[in-house]
């Protein structure tokens, strides 16, 4: 029987259970036969969906599906109507090598930030500088696809954190917290209510 954990991955921990540095393995007792769907970098949070279901990660990955997967985006400065736009129509970014012109995306800044656990080690502050959270939803995953987005558009990104995919979220969750989930509530909160039972 398959089985499902939502972890909010810490900043400085790798997606992978075995290497060198902090893996996930430092962060719960996983059972042997679970491995992350996707990837975040190691120097992102949040949401990883751990599991050893093989339809889910196919649905999750597979880019026809197109998920919609949104991320909160501290950048350095305060992007105007232009650079948000931008965003949205699409940017055009180095993938492997290769100029990649991004699918079209919803960029938004929040009247409010959703409560997140503070980062360890914080962001580099500068009084100087003013800096702003934008939330970015895609739906797709390219290597470092928001950062090299808001750099494109002249905001680098300070801090990066996989808020959701579809309506599952890690609201409420602490640094390094994990969750077991049992398949019909994690298939709902993605949208995948018509997939068979195993």
């Amino acid at each position: 029987m398959a089985r499902y954990f939502i972890i909010y991955k810490p900043f400085g921990v790798l997606s992978q259970f075995s290497g060198e540095g902090q893996t996930l393995a430092s962060l719960f007792h996983f059972p042997k036969t679970v491995y992350p769907v996707g990837r975040l970098d190691k120097d992102s949070e949040g949401l990883l969906i751990i599991t050893d279901d093989k339809q889910l990660n196919h649905q999750l990955l597979n880019p026809r599906f197109a998920h919609q997967r949104t991320y909160l985006a501290q950048v350095e400065g305060i992007p105007d109507q232009e650079a948000m736009r931008q965003l949205e129509n699409g940017v055009t970014i180095n993938v492997d090598g290769k100029q990649y012109a991004t699918k079209p995306a919803i960029a938004k800044i929040p009247e409010e930030i959703p409560s997140l656990p503070d980062r360890n080690p914080p962001i580099r502050y500068r009084k100087n500088v003013p800096d702003t959270w934008i939330a970015l939803t895609l739906i797709e995953g390219k290597n470092r696809q928001v950062r090299k987005m808001t750099a494109a558009v002249g905001f680098p990104t300070l801090r990066l954190v996989r808020w959701s995919v579809e309506k599952l979220t890690i609201e409420g969750f602490q640094v390094g917290e994990v969750r077991e989930m049992g398949k019909e509530e994690i298939y709902k909160a993605l949208g995948l209510t018509g997939f068979r039972r195993s």
